[in-house]
């Protein structure tokens, strides 16, 4: 399911963005199904995002379109990053007991060009409790940004297109 996002150009994302913010629902329900697409993004699932909005899109009866969409607004290109600070905030929060960190696990990757199964396995389990804590956190600001900014541009288009009428 990541190939969606590959494929997605900005302009065609844009495109999707756009009939997003025109869909006939709740300003309220289209920035939260957005919002939550967007904290999905944002999880180490990567190759299960568009799956797990999907599902929790029909789950919660959010619009399918908007929950998908915010789930492509983390691009490939920004997955980097995103997954770097979720580690260090989740490194932060719970410190490994073994002593790796972000910087550590950053050095580890630049200096081996090759990990055996035994060191990724125990890599894998070093970070993944940080991982997932950090991803929460990214991805909770992230949402919580996507779901005010969503709401108050449906609200001023809304507005617009009631006094135009």
């Amino acid at each position: 399911m990541a190939t969606a996002t590959v494929s997605l150009a900005p302009r065609a994302l844009a495109a999707r963005l756009g009939a997003v913010l025109r869909l006939d629902d709740r300003p309220w329900r289209v920035a939260l199904a957005l919002a939550i697409g967007v904290f999905i993004s944002c999880t180490p699932f990567y190759s299960l995002q568009t799956l797990l909005s999907l599902a929790v899109a029909t789950a919660f009866r959010l619009n399918k379109a908007a929950t998908v969409t915010g789930t492509w607004l983390n691009l490939p290109w920004f997955a980097p990053f995103v997954y770097g600070v979720a580690l260090h905030i989740g490194g932060l929060i719970v410190p490994d007991p073994h002593g790796v960190d972000a910087a550590a696990v950053a050095e580890l990757l630049r200096t081996s060009w090759s990990l055996s199964a035994t060191n990724a396995v125990q890599l894998l389990r070093d970070v993944s409790l940080a991982l997932l804590i950090g991803t929460a956190v990214v991805g909770a600001v992230a949402g919580v940004v996507t779901y005010v900014v969503a709401f108050v541009l449906l609200r001023r288009r809304r507005a617009r297109s009631m006094m135009s009428s």
